[in-house]
């Protein structure tokens, strides 16, 4: 093999890795984009995310499910929908239950979780609610616990800042493999 043949291949191997650092690169940063994007979209449109931490309202809401809530018109609320509100207890928390019955009236909702053999003991008023359950992604309610934690914030940022470290690598490489070729 000639030394030409030799460095034809030798620039055919290294092209072949800058672009595998190019797309990987970009891919990266796409990624990043995607998982942001499902959490800030959802609330440009009226939603609420949650994390399933309960089984009380298995097997429809499974523990570490992502819900997605949006503020409905409580006195618009039917029974059998699932709403979340917040307890009546002093360090309140979110609860997902299904409604069992909606009293305009006296502006309060009778719940219980499907998973539970009775009633919730307090109703629920109207002050507590929150919104009603639109949506749920099972087992995506722990990666958007991480994800929008401290440590995951600090990921986010370092796998762009490798996409871009990757993608000017790969783009650079190419500049000067074009320079060699003249």
């Amino acid at each position: 093999m000639s030394r030409q043949s030799r460095r034809a291949e030798s620039g055919k191997t290294e092209g072949k890795i800058y672009a595998v650092c190019r797309t990987t690169g970009t891919a990266l940063i796409a990624a990043v984009i995607v998982l942001c994007s499902l959490l800030v979209v959802p609330g440009i449109l009226g939603f609420r995310m949650y994390h399933v931490i309960s089984g009380s309202m298995e097997p429809e809401l499974k523990v570490g499910s992502l819900i997605y809530v949006r503020e409905e018109v409580p006195g618009e609320i039917e029974a059998k929908e699932i709403i979340a509100y917040y307890s009546a207890q002093e360090d309140g928390g979110i609860i997902t239950h299904r409604v069992l019955e909606n009293n305009p009236v006296s502006g309060c909702f009778r719940t219980k979780g499907d998973a539970n053999d009775a009633e919730d003991p307090t109703l629920v008023e109207y002050s507590r609610y929150i919104g009603s359950v639109k949506f749920k992604i099972p087992y995506m309610g722990k990666a958007f616990m991480i994800m929008t934690s401290l440590y995951g914030k600090i990921a986010a940022v370092c796998v762009v800042i490798l996409g871009v470290v990757l993608n000017l690598a790969g783009s650079r490489q190419r500049e000067e493999s074009g320079e060699n070729e003249n």
